[in-house]
């Protein structure tokens, strides 16, 4: 069987790797333009660039599959490439750009996608982070027959996993990058049989999982405790959450919710090695217990308390209420 493969960032590499050591022809795979990164702005080509031209399978990357976009030109000659290369299906994983019907049409099989979550709950960019983030029980992998609607084809595959009490968007990443790529490659060989019944997502339970901004990172501690530490789990790695303190942006990287104490949201109950970093929310407190000043490094607290005073009594993000 041959498959195309349309991804971008690590998650997608994985299944690359996966697809590819199983032993799929792998004629082209789509990724997106190469971007500035790091602190020196280089231009950085993709995780699945990377494999790909590792492996020496041929790369194409358009800026826009859209025929009616603001690129038609550059469109009209990647369904010419996808057209006039061989291939039974395609396999799309984080691929960032939006595939139209004209596009979806092309392989024998259609395209498949691994999406992040248990359909329908949580279509759209930002899936794991949203589950934890909402307190999620559970998550999983949906392999899924795309249409033309946002994540709304019928599924092929499903398979749930727990999500921990700890567990933060780059550690569930890993999981279920390693869990999709598995999946597809078991689905692909299904495939390779014959026909897979494709069971259409549920009506009911459908929500979107809106792509993650930096002005969310924001803390306000006149949320309840545990609401705040799972935004800090789910914002881990990307795009990570902070406080302002005296002028100060400090951003907090883990934290564990204590008992309430007294105190207004906001206010730093305590700032000692003994009992850490305590900051009193709209119900119970949090215990920041790693945190990173601008230009520093992420420190346990113990170590960040040795070049950083807190003053208890005073407050981060808002000045004592009068």
């Amino acid at each position: 069987m041959k498959v195309i493969f349309a991804g971008t960032p690590e998650f997608a590499a994985v299944a690359l790797e996966a697809i590819h050591a199983a032993g799929f022809d792998i004629p082209l795979v789509l990724t997106q333009p190469d971007r500035p990164a790091g602190r020196g702005m280089q231009m950085q080509a993709s995780a699945v660039k990377q494999f790909a031209v590792q492996h020496q399978i041929p790369v194409a990357q358009p800026i826009s599959l859209r025929l009616d976009g603001k690129y038609p030109d550059v469109a009209k000659e990647a369904h010419q490439l996808l057209q006039t290369t061989p291939h039974d299906v395609m396999v799309v994983a984080a691929y960032g750009l939006i595939l139209p019907t004209s596009v979806l049409n092309i392989p024998r099989l259609g395209c498949l996608n691994i999406h992040g979550s248990l359909l329908p709950r949580w279509r759209g960019a930002a899936p794991i982070h949203r589950a934890i983030e909402s307190g999620d029980a559970e998550t999983g992998i949906t392999i899924m027959q795309m249409e033309a609607g946002l994540d709304t084809g019928p599924m092929l595959a499903m398979q749930s996993v727990p999500i921990a009490d700890h567990d933060t968007t780059g550690q569930l990443h890993d999981q279920l990058a390693a869990l999709g790529a598995k999946m597809i490659v078991d689905t692909l060989r299904r495939l390779e049989q014959g026909p897979i019944t494709a069971t259409p997502q549920p009506e009911k339970g459908v929500t979107y999982a809106a792509k993650i901004s930096k002005d969310e990172a924001g803390l306000d501690f006149n949320r309840p405790a545990v609401e705040l530490a799972r935004k800090i789990r789910a914002f881990h790695p990307f795009p990570g959450t902070h406080a302002h303190y005296n002028g100060n942006i400090i951003k907090i990287w883990q934290a564990d919710v204590v008992e309430q104490r007294s105190g207004q949201p906001g206010q730093i109950l305590a700032a000692n090695p003994q009992d850490g970093v305590i900051i009193a929310c709209g119900s119970n407190a949090l215990r920041l217990t790693e945190l990173q000043k601008a230009g520093g490094k992420r420190l346990p607290v113990t170590d960040f308390l040795k070049g950083f005073a807190f003053t208890p009594g005073t407050f981060l993000n808002s000045p004592a209420p009068t």
